[in-house]
């Protein structure tokens, strides 16, 4: 009997926790191959496992259509090859033949008085916050250097509390054993990995017919930003969703916007404008999802909260992610992926990993993982979650909440158990996998989405498009 893959694994955990039918496994392959991806952590079998999920349901949400209407519904395969996930979530893209940076002048890891700390000053308005709380706030003119010199005055805690405080983001390394005893981790560790539940009773909706994709004619409002959620809706793009990205006026953008706006269409309102709230209600109102990534609290003192809206559109989707979800101290946190490793002792692990000196030492330098892939495997999460709620509302009906996290993906990632090394890869090798898109930005080459439906790769209909370039409506 051939082995269980831990990728295989992970979508039967998630077939049974939501008690979806699992004679759909079949159709599933998993190709294997020598992971690419360097950690000491399970990295590609999640990354596999997550798209792998979220394919698979999409094939089952086009079953489901095709069959409610006594449409012809030929069974076929639905393949996600080992490699082809790790490049999906390697973020690798370029325009015009420039891959963007990455990282901001200020961001990445400090040494302070007791210990490490990693910045995420890729915004202007982190950044200037960072600055401000240690009296360094010519952004223009203060160098790294400078930086570091002030920090090594400072313990790390103090550093990660003034943080909270003042709007910055910085997070202290931890150890695991030290994370562990956290009132954050003992609070996430009620968490199971994905929540889909029912938050209001409402009519059943069904799924209409001829459609061409698993999604054709599913309408998905993104209110995200950055990568977990952008990830999340382009994915279901990907399978043929019409999505609005939602944008505010005069927000700041990252490079990724390129990348991850493939597939959806994007209209700027101001949501503290009355003007504002009651054009995306207009849009609430036919819309099947609303996926967004607000900092928690946010949406809710616009008088957007997940409640109003499913009552405003019975039947809507509510999708959320978070850093560091929805319980505990940390709950209305910021962060990102970068900060959810730090904090939590992934920095840290992997530097012992790698480093068996460092094992000795009581603090070691922190090592990254090589790609996002908390940020990653949460979008695909988020983007399985949204299926298995669009058919149960067509089978039950109901209003549906999806939430995960970050930090639910990170305790997740853990319990996986470790990953034998591999050799370091620079990412040079993810190369091949891209593929040229259609792009109003220029010449755009990015990493196709890994699923393969009977042996087709998914496409993106939609050229990506500036922030604002669409209207705030249907098409």
């Amino acid at each position: 009997m051939e082995k269980t893959s831990v990728a295989q694994s992970i979508v039967s955990q998630l077939w049974q926790d939501f008690g979806l039918d699992p004679s759909a496994m079949h159709r599933l392959e998993l190709p294997q191959g020598k992971a690419m991806l360097s950690s000491s952590f399970a990295l590609s079998e999640l990354a596999q496992g997550c798209i792998g999920a979220s394919a698979l349901i999409a094939s089952e949400v086009h079953r489901t259509r095709k069959q409610a209407h006594s449409e012809s519904w030929q069974e076929g395969k639905v393949q996600v090859p080992l490699n082809a996930a790790e490049a999906e979530c390697t973020a690798l893209f370029t325009i015009n033949g420039r891959s963007p940076e990455a990282w901001a002048k200020y961001s990445g890891v400090y040494k302070c008085q007791d210990g490490y700390i990693r910045v995420h000053a890729n915004f202007d308005h982190h950044r200037d916050a960072f600055l401000g709380m240690i009296d360094l706030v010519a952004a223009d003119s203060c160098s790294p250097e400078q930086v570091k010199h002030r920090l090594l005055s400072y313990p790390a805690q103090e550093l990660e509390d003034r943080a909270a405080n003042c709007g910055a983001i910085v997070a202290k390394m931890r150890s695991p054993e030290a994370w562990q005893g956290h009132p954050q981790a003992l609070a996430s560790a009620k968490l199971p990995l994905l929540q889909i539940e029912k938050i209001a009773d409402s009519p059943p909706i069904t799924l209409p017919g001829n459609a061409k994709r698993p999604l054709s004619e599913i309408k998905a409002l993104d209110l995200t930003r950055i990568l977990a959620g952008p990830v999340a809706t382009r994915t279901l793009a990907a399978y043929g969703a019409k999505v609005l990205s939602v944008n505010g006026p005069g927000l700041p953008n990252i490079d990724h916007v390129t990348d991850t706006g493939r597939g959806k269409r994007s209209c700027l309102l101001n949501l503290k404008q009355a003007s504002g709230r009651d054009s995306l209600l207009d849009l609430v109102s036919d819309s099947d999802m609303f996926v967004q990534s607000y900092r928690p609290g946010s949406l809710e003192k616009l008088g957007l909260d997940v409640e109003f809206l499913c009552k405003h559109k019975p039947g809507l989707i509510y999708a959320e992610l978070s850093a560091f979800g929805h319980l505990g101290p940390w709950a209305k946190m910021r962060g990102f992926d970068s900060i959810v490793q730090t904090a939590c002792g992934f920095n840290w692990a992997e530097s012992v990993a790698y480093d068996s000196s460092a094992a000795s030492t009581e603090l070691p330098m922190p090592k990254a993982f090589p790609v996002q892939i908390l940020d990653f495997a949460t979008g695909f999460l988020i983007a399985f979650g949204c299926q298995v709620a669009l058919l149960k509302r067509a089978h039950e009906g109901g209003s549906w909440r999806v939430r995960c996290s970050l930090l639910q993906t990170a305790n997740f990632l853990r319990s996986l158990g470790p990953s034998s090394l591999q050799t370091m890869n620079s990412g040079q090798n993810f190369r091949s996998f891209l593929q040229p898109y259609k792009c109003d930005y220029g010449e755009l080459k990015a990493m196709p989405h890994a699923a393969e439906f009977n042996g087709a790769s998914c496409v993106f209909e939609q050229a990506s498009v500036k922030p604002g370039a669409s209207g705030a409506c249907w098409w």
